[in-house]
């Protein structure tokens, strides 16, 4: 067990598309050290690599109008309709959708808080891990860090959202403990903890849902080097018990 330290990072301007969000940030680390783990909000990612999209420039389907009907912008449905690979669970104009990333989430990522002035939606990046392996890069010649795209997800029977880690470089996502003894000597069967969305979690304490902290810093924390990425730690088809239910 670590002791860990989480620190936000601050003062970065307003990103648009074409922002060199890793020299934005290693000049706002100077003092990253060996083992640190930087995680970087989804938003501001998606931002950098130009996945905003003005409202006006969607022309929603018919699907998409009949689905939002009076409850939500037709323009907003159509672009979850467009990054969804098949939805999951609809409550009216709600959607829980399984994006072409493999991961299943409201709106399938698609969000309009905190994009600034105007009427725009951000999406998912397409590649997380692939984002983050490139911001990994970045940082090697500062330290060799682990690096984490985070995002706030829902999960069954929960109330409210928890960060939940979209791609990941540098890290592995799972830790299993199958195999291992408890204190009391008993051997842990099936026991595989998600690291990276738990260090999202963290993270998330610190940057908030306001986006005016696009990054944190965990520090302390023992952990295994990998390059598997997010997609990892997704839940295989076939052992998904609530894939028919959900």
């Amino acid at each position: 067990m670590s002791d860990l330290g989480v620190s936000g990072v601050r003062g970065l301007p307003e990103l648009k598309a074409g922002d060199d969000l890793a020299g934005l940030l290693v000049r706002a680390l100077p003092g990253l050290r060996d083992g640190d783990v930087v995680c970087v909000a989804q938003k501001a990612v998606s931002k950098v690599e130009g996945r905003s999209v003005e409202l006006a420039s969607v022309t929603p389907s018919e699907r998409a109008r009949e689905i939002a009907a009076d409850e939500a912008d037709p323009r907003v449905v159509e672009l979850i309709l467009r990054e969804s690979a098949r939805i999951v669970r609809r409550r009216g104009a709600f959607l829980i959708c399984e994006t072409h990333h493999g991961f299943v989430c409201a709106a399938a990522g698609v969000d309009r808080s905190n994009t600034g002035a105007g009427e725009v939606a951000v999406l998912l990046p397409v590649d997380p891990d692939a984002s983050a392996r490139r911001l990994r890069d970045a940082f090697a010649e500062t330290a060799e860090v682990g690096v984490i795209i985070t995002d706030s997800f829902g999960r069954p029977f929960r109330l409210g959202t928890t960060g939940a880690a979209v791609g990941c470089a540098g890290l592995a996502p799972l830790r299993v403990h199958t195999g291992e003894r408890d204190d009391a000597g008993r051997v842990l069967q099936g026991t595989e903890v998600h690291v990276a969305d738990q260090i999202a979690a963290a993270a998330e304490l610190v940057m908030g849902p306001y986006g005016g902290v696009p990054a944190a810093v965990v520090r302390g924390l023992a952990f295994t080097r990998s390059d598997a990425g997010a997609r990892a730690g997704l839940m295989p088809a076939e052992r998904d018990l609530f894939r028919d239910t959900l």
